[in-house]
């Protein structure tokens, strides 16, 4: 198979859809990969280091959507790539479509075939390929909110792990999934006030056996939830369900309730956030305010560490993409229905429920796909 990694272009977007070591281990199954010049320096990965992965450089991004069968990509398509697919292509990156009619849409005109990452699932409803973005996003939220609480980013001049007579900052995130998991231990290891809010007794149990007393956990019912949020200093959206849009769990009515300059932290921005008042940012300008809370919705958050990121990702995205070039998507998706989660658009046709129902989209399961 000729597989394609065009240079992303989302704003401040560094991580790159195939490491060199990624590109190698195509190539040695037999595949032709094509790279685009300089899609890998944001990684400090060089073209040079490309070929001698025995990879393709080619000058712009038309030629590998144009010739190549299966794009692999990190984010989302923008709007001048998407113009650029075709029908019977393979498109293999994140999507999050559940918020994003116009994608979908231009998806679904495409003919396209797009496997997402954040939908293929694992054993016990995990879900393998967005689980180390979400290792990444939740530590980093903690990082994000304790620069934003800083009063000359417009925060309330809050240190998170306080100092000897000084009580130190109260963290509340809400859920207790990978980024929320991940974020508690963050905030905690800085000595923070840390409250964890699930619905799940499980996830309750889990988290509050692993913290003990460096964390406290709360049923997030509407009481707890108001109660919580407008005595923290810092919050961190971790809702997610999959392929879904975010439930909006603090309104804006919550906010006049907050303290002044408390920062809320949405990852879950990429499936449209779950607080009221969130809109995507960028890294370019991170940060906005509404009624005196600071708000950080960056959507390509682990793009900042592209580096740690992309390795990340790659360990997880390879496995799946060679076996979609050595035995074409329909085969592999029909060999494991794990993978066959991710196929979110496929010939015109919307084949993942949650986003079909969401955009309102006729729905046609994946396996009537696979048996046609």
């Amino acid at each position: 198979m000729r597989i394609g990694c065009p240079k992303e272009i989302k704003n401040h977007e560094y991580r790159v859809g195939l490491t060199p070591e990624s590109a190698k281990e195509l190539v040695m199954q037999g595949n032709e990969v094509w790279i685009e010049t300089q899609a890998g320096c944001g990684i400090d990965a060089t073209d040079d280091q490309y070929i001698e992965a025995g990879a393709k450089i080619v000058g712009t991004p038309d030629e590998i959507f144009a010739e190549c069968e299966m794009v692999v990509k990190v984010k989302e398509p923008q709007a001048v790539e998407r113009a650029k697919l075709r029908e019977g292509q393979i498109l293999y990156t994140y999507l999050h479509l559940a918020p994003d009619a116009p994608q979908t849409r231009e998806l679904v005109e495409s003919g396209v075939t797009a496997i997402a990452y954040e939908t293929v699932t694992g054993p016990n409803g995990q879900l393998p390929l967005l689980k180390p973005m979400s290792q990444v996003a939740g530590r980093m939220s903690v990082q994000a909110g304790a620069t934003a609480l800083e009063k000359a980013h417009g925060g309330r001049g809050v240190l998170l792990g306080g100092v000897p007579g000084v009580m130190p900052g109260k963290v509340v995130v809400i859920g207790g999934g990978v980024v929320g998991f991940n974020a508690a231990q963050m905030a905690a290891g800085l000595g923070a006030d840390v409250t964890i809010l699930d619905r799940d007794p499980d996830v309750l149990e889990k988290v509050g056996t692993h913290f003990e007393s460096r964390a406290s956990t709360r049923f997030s019912n509407a009481a707890n939830l108001y109660d919580a949020v407008c005595g923290a200093d810092l919050v961190i959206g971790a809702v997610l369900i999959p392929g879904a849009a975010a439930p909006k769990l603090v309104t804006r009515e919550m906010l006049k309730d907050m303290q002044k300059g408390a920062v809320l932290v949405d990852v879950a921005i990429d499936q449209g956030g779950c607080f009221e008042t969130s809109r995507p940012t960028t890294h370019a300008e991170p940060t906005y305010v509404v009624d005196d809370i600071v708000h950080y919705c960056v959507a390509n958050m682990p793009g900042a560490v592209a580096r740690t990121s992309t390795y990340a990702l790659n360990n997880v995205t390879l496995p799946h993409a060679l076996r979609i070039a050595r035995m074409g998507w329909k085969k592999a998706l029909g060999n494991d229905p794990h993978l066959a989660e991710g196929l979110n658009v496929h010939a015109g046709e919307v084949t993942y429920q949650a986003v079909a129902e969401e955009l309102g989209y006729d729905y046609r399961p994946v396996a009537e796909v696979l048996t046609a």
